[in-house]
C-alpha cells in the first residue's frame, strides 16, 4: 500500500496509506483533510483539490492534460507544482509521494 504524505495549510504534515488505484483526492478527502474541498468530485470540472507536487515526483506523474491545466489557470496560487489531485492515480511508483494543499481561491 503507497504512502501519500501530506502537508494542510498550516504546514501539519501527515503520512497517510492510500490505496494503488485511486487519486490522490479521494486518498486526501477520505482522510480528513477538510480544506480540500473537492466540490466536483474528481471530474476535472473545478480547481478545488489544486495541490503543490513536490519537484522530486513531478517526472513520474502522467502529463497535466489540456483541462486540468485550464482549470489551474484560473488559481491565483497556480506554480509549477500545480496539479489538480483529482488528476492524479496513486501507485506503487509514487510512494511516498508529498504535495501541499494549495491555498483557497
Amino acid at each position: 500500500m503507497p504512502k501519500l504524505i501530506v502537508v494542510n495549510r498550516q504546514g501539519e504534515e501527515k503520512a497517510i496509506d492510500g490505496d494503488a488505484g485511486l487519486s490522490v483526492m479521494e486518498i486526501i478527502r477520505d482522510n480528513g483533510f477538510d480544506e480540500l474541498l473537492a466540490l466536483c468530485g474528481g471530474c476535472c470540472s473545478c480547481a478545488t483539490c489544486h495541490v503543490y507536487v513536490d519537484p522530486a515526483f513531478a517526472d513520474r506523474l502522467s502529463s497535466i492534460s489540456e483541462d486540468e491545466s485550464d482549470l489551474l489557470d484560473s488559481s491565483d496560487w497556480r506554480n509549477e507544482q500545480s496539479r489538480l489531485s483529482c488528476q492524479i492515480t496513486l501507485s506503487d511508483d509514487l510512494d511516498g509521494l508529498r504535495v501541499t494543499i494549495a491555498p483557497e481561491d
